[in-house]
């Protein structure tokens, strides 16, 4: 005879949300994940941020596959009494369930081999432009091209960090730390502590740190309260010196993301270099390390430092495009303050995502990503499938009311300005002034 099953409640599950006493409910199951949180492969942001929580289409969109099989060693004999499932949800669950029937998690196409091919191309006219050629204008070009090998090793390590890319688990860590570590001198480990920190609470104010730019940008007047990162731990003070440059950040934006890799690097560094649990540690630091090697090598092949300077600015400047395409997805639309919540998790990622409208051609410039929507809500989806899926999306959306927000390249970019415009407006007027230094007083006087 079958034992009684034991059950409690979404509030008593709520209660268990801490460091040390960490449960999730998946499909109405109680898991007590509370010292896998250190070994969990996504980093521990996931779920903490989802701790207490039914987290079932979380779970859903970021293991379609064999992840299943190992949650009954985290179960703890515990039944969620009020479980329900939203009608979104059912359709959602059916949708990855279907496309995970059709294959469409495995078929990765060319996309991979066709990237590594143009990102040697990028890298070799570039190098033999530094070395064989005397013309300012050629060295010009290679330092922009530089940057595009950047953006097209960004979108392949973008897509390594989601899913295996590779036939194998090696090598897809091969082609990690290759276009992110050793290519472009970010670091694969700090991409996707970032990274999956973003998607589970995708434009949150306080828990996504995409959104978390401050001093420089605010894209909500809300952050004028200064509220806290629960990614890095510490206070985004809305004070003098923030005030000042969030007044003026519709015109600092391009600016800014010319030189945003800087930030990256930065990044990337004080995680490698802290005493956080870094996966592959020293890999990580000796592909970084690479990457400082050869790059500042072949600018010094340069015959004079102002040209070494140009090719660097103009490197830094193409892959800046990347940073404002990453800003565009999620710039203008909606914002919340709160943690993210795993009720609600398809309705989330609508709200606050936003797909670019193009041709097929150029996939390759937006790195699939364009189709934002779709990849929030299937993470794992490699990113030649994202155009073919994107009518059921639509199609989903439209059944249950809820958005799905799509724009050209250039109405992106004008919604973007327009609301980090209307926060510096509303910085400059801010009804609780802070006091005001002698460059806020130059800048802002009039008549």
């Amino acid at each position: 005879m079958a034992e009684p099953k034991s059950y409690i409640t979404a509030d008593e599950l709520k209660t268990h949300n801490k460091v040390g006493d960490l449960w999730i409910s998946i499909q109405g199951k109680v898991y007590d994940v509370s010292d896998w949180v250190k070994d969990h492969p996504g980093g521990p942001f996931p779920l903490l941020n989802l701790a207490g929580q039914d987290v079932t289409d979380a779970f859903v969109a970021f293991h379609p596959g064999a992840a299943w099989k190992h949650l009954d060693k985290f179960f703890n004999g515990f039944y969620l009494k009020d479980y329900t499932v939203s009608e979104v949800s059912k359709d959602y669950r059916r949708l990855v369930y279907e496309f995970n029937k059709m294959g469409l998690f495995e078929k990765k196409g060319h996309v991979v081999l066709l990237t590594m091919c143009f990102m040697a191309l990028l890298f070799s006219v570039s190098v033999y432009g530094v070395l064989r050629s005397e013309s300012v204008l050629v060295h010009l070009i290679c330092g922009g091209l530089m940057g595009f090998l950047w953006i097209q090793s960004g979108w392949l390590g973008h897509d390594s960090g989601h899913y295996q890319v590779m036939t194998t688990r090696g090598l897809n860590r091969w082609a990690q730390i290759l276009t992110g570590n050793c290519l472009a001198g970010i670091s694969i480990a700090w991409w996707k502590w970032n990274h999956n920190a973003h998607h589970i609470a995708c434009n949150s104010l306080e828990f996504d740190p995409d959104l978390q730019h401050m001093p420089f940008f605010a894209v909500s007047p809300k952050f004028f309260n200064s509220l806290t990162s629960y990614f890095y731990g510490r206070k985004m003070s809305f004070d003098t010196f923030s005030r000042f440059l969030i007044s003026h950040q519709h015109w600092t934006f391009y600016p800014v993301m010319c030189f945003a890799r800087i930030n990256l690097f930065a990044q990337s560094f004080a995680l490698l270099l802290s005493k956080r649990n870094v996966p592959y540690r020293v890999q990580e630091l000796l592909g970084v390390l690479v990457f400082w090697t050869w790059y500042p090598l072949l600018v010094s092949c340069l015959p004079s430092w102002g040209e070494r300077i140009m090719f660097v600015v103009a490197s830094f400047a193409v892959t800046g495009i990347q940073h404002v395409q990453f800003c565009l997805n999620h710039f203008s639309t909606s914002v919340y303050v709160g943690p993210p919540s795993g009720n609600d998790w398809f309705e989330k990622q609508t709200s606050g995502t936003l797909d670019i409208s193009c041709s097929s051609w150029l996939d390759w410039f937006h790195g699939g990503l364009q189709f934002q929507t779709e990849h929030h809500l299937f993470p794992k989806l490699p990113r030649c499938q994202l155009r073919k899926i994107s009518p059921f999306v639509k199609e989903l959306c439209k059944k249950h009311n809820l958005p799905y927000n799509v724009a050209s390249f250039w109405e992106a970019n004008v919604m973007t300005v327009k609301i980090l415009r209307d926060a510096a407006l509303q910085a400059r007027d801010f009804t609780k002034p802070i006091p005001k230094n002698l460059v806020w007083e130059a800048v802002n006087t009039h008549g």
